[in-house]
This record gives structure tokens, C-alpha cells and sequence, in this order.
């Protein structure tokens, strides 16, 4: 059975994206540059999801833009 990836429906990802200055969305955006579960969901995307996600985001880790 496949583990579902939660990333995507994170609570302080949703709080990032309502009010990218808020604690909890600073927190989470710190956050993600080391945790090893962001690591794995971001790899698992597409390389058009990974572009767009690390667009939005300001995420230059685990990309290869060459």
C-alpha cells in the first residue's frame, strides 16, 4: 500500500499560503529546507509540479534548473 504523501494538505503549508508573514507560515517555510518528509514529497512530484512548487515557494533545494 502506498503512503500517502501529507505535504500537500499541511495545515502550516495552509497557513504559508494564506499569510506568508504569519509565524506558523514563516515557521513552515524555514521547516521544509531540512525535513526529510517535505524532501520525499517533493522528489515524488513531476518535474513540471517540482517547477511550479518551487516557484511558489522560493525552494531552490532538490532542483536542477540546467
Amino acid at each position: 500500500m502506498t503512503k500517502e504523501k501529507k505535504c500537500a494538505t499541511c495545515p502550516f503549508r495552509a497557513k504559508y499560503e494564506n499569510n506568508p508573514k504569519s509565524f506558523v507560515g514563516r515557521l513552515w517555510r524555514w521547516h521544509i529546507n531540512f525535513c526529510p518528509g517535505w524532501k520525499d514529497y517533493f522528489l515524488s512530484l513531476s518535474t513540471e509540479e517540482k517547477i511550479a512548487v518551487a516557484d511558489k515557494y522560493n525552494f531552490t533545494k532538490y532542483i536542477n534548473r540546467g
